[in-house]
């Protein structure tokens, strides 16, 4: 799928996905005929689910100085 389709299903913006993919967070292809940026429906479901996870809560120490 092309980057607006991407967007759209990640929720974020059309260059908030180019940032992504240059940074190497989400896998993307290009098509050889036009260079345009084209990403896999599973390459985005896997993103979504690590992102998604439940980061550990620090505990605050009980007395504080």
């Amino acid at each position: 799928m092309k980057v607006a389709e991407a967007a759209e299903i990640l929720g974020v913006s059309l260059g908030t996905v180019r940032t992504w993919a240059a940074d190497g967070k989400i896998p993307m292809h290009r098509n050889p005929a036009n260079g345009y940026r084209l990403f896999k429906r599973e390459d985005l479901k896997k993103f979504l689910a690590k992102v998604a996870r439940p980061q550990p809560v620090k505990k605050l120490n009980d007395s504080i100085e």
